[in-house]
């Protein structure tokens, strides 16, 4: 799962942040966020950061907490997607993968990791040093490689990082989710430090896959939408679902990729937990239209007969224990994801939601087939 950084181009300020017309330079750590960077304007794509584990580098994980959780084979670093990202896009966007192995303690600067796994921690500090602006830093994996950047120079992070957005953790104190079990040191770090951070939970109190909130997932019934998509994003994307291991990985964005593997692989539901993060960082929200079509929308392109589905990131206090669980009171200095649940009569189990209008999003989901709809409109500032 992937972090990014952004760099913002004017100067944070806590009374009002809605300087959102400037573009951001991000860094990104996974190949189906690369299309986010790429395509949104708000977002200009600056580098990727590959968060790898050693644990899921083998067979069956041995990872020793999540070792019953993923028995999908090998996991390795994903340059090859970003290769063929900068191919089909005529890009030239930095990559570098951070650390394999867990930090040792909420303090490791891990220099004793080898060359290669320290490209991601050093791109990160790269940004940071030469981006004229403060940075936002979108974290969705471990947070492993921004904690160490930290850890090494925490002058230049407090200096220059204007937030972090982490996509993990749990609303309830009993769930240890994910994310936060690749690295429990990493998320202790950040989440006790001083840095100005949004919170978005991934699970709630049964897991990972229900409804809260305070969490930020949602369901996607299908990735049919896919066959729709530009020809070039759809073979990128082809090669990555279905699992394909070329020697010829460039040519292989000129082919389209046998059907029956993916029928299989576009059938399956897909889940979903980083809308949200994206809706905050290029401050959209989730309306309705007047003909009571339900569109993520630019919040400056609204339209006075539009309805904002509410939502928002809500100051809170954090009670942060040694096992990366937390608990939290609404008040300061940190906020946490908030959204609302709203029923919509006689629609239930039914396709209702079109997230987002022309062809240049058309990679978001455009379909969401829920018995509840979750209103994802997270204020992007205080």
């Amino acid at each position: 799962m992937p972090g990014w950084s952004a760099s913002m181009k004017t100067e944070p300020s806590t009374q009002n942040r809605r300087d959102l017309n400037y573009p951001k330079h991000i860094v990104c750590l996974s190949f189906i966020f690369l299309y986010f960077g790429n395509q949104l304007p708000e977002v200009d794509l600056k580098a990727v950061i590959l968060d790898t584990h050693a644990s899921f580098r083998t067979p069956i994980s041995n990872h020793p907490i999540l070792h019953d959780s993923d028995h999908a084979g090998t996991r390795d670093a994903g340059f090859v997607s970003v290769i063929q990202w900068n191919y089909i896009f005529n890009r030239n966007i930095p990559v570098g993968a951070g650390p394999f192995q867990p930090m040792k303690s909420a303090e490791d600067k891990m220099l004793d990791a080898p060359c290669l796994q320290q490209q991601g921690v050093e791109l990160i500090l790269k940004v940071l040093r030469e981006s004229p602006e403060p940075v936002s830093i979108l974290s969705f994996g471990s947070a492993r490689p921004i904690a160490v950047a930290c850890n090494r120079e925490p002058d230049l992070f407090y200096r220059k990082v204007a937030r972090i957005y982490f996509s993990a953790a749990s609303s309830s104190p009993g769930y240890l989710e994910w994310n936060i079990a690749l690295d429990v040191n990493a998320a202790l770090r950040l989440l006790r430090s001083n840095l100005p951070i949004d919170i978005f939970p991934c699970a709630a109190k049964k897991g990972p896959f229900e409804y809260e909130p305070h969490n930020s997932y949602w369901k996607l019934l299908d990735l049919q939408f896919i066959k729709t998509l530009d020809p070039k994003i759809r073979r990128y994307l082809d090669y990555a679902f279905g699992r394909a291991c070329r020697c010829d990985f460039l040519r292989a964005m000129h082919e389209h990729s046998s059907p029956a593997p993916m029928i299989d692989a576009y059938s399956h539901p897909h889940h979903v937990w980083e809308t949200a993060v994206w809706m905050a960082l290029s401050d959209r929200v989730l309306g309705q239209r007047s003909d009571k079509s339900y569109r993520i929308i630019p919040a400056g392109a609204l339209t006075p007969t539009d309805r904002v589905l509410p939502g928002r990131l809500e100051p809170c206090l954090l009670q942060v224990s040694n096992d990366g669980l937390f608990t939290f009171q609404i008040t300061q200095p940190r906020r946490i994801f908030e959204s609302t649940i709203e029923r919509i009569p006689g629609r239930m189990k039914t396709r209702f939601v079109k997230l987002y209008p022309n062809s240049t999003d058309r990679f978001i989901p455009e379909l969401m087939d829920v018995e509840t709809l979750i209103a994802l409109r997270p204020f992007f500032y205080s």
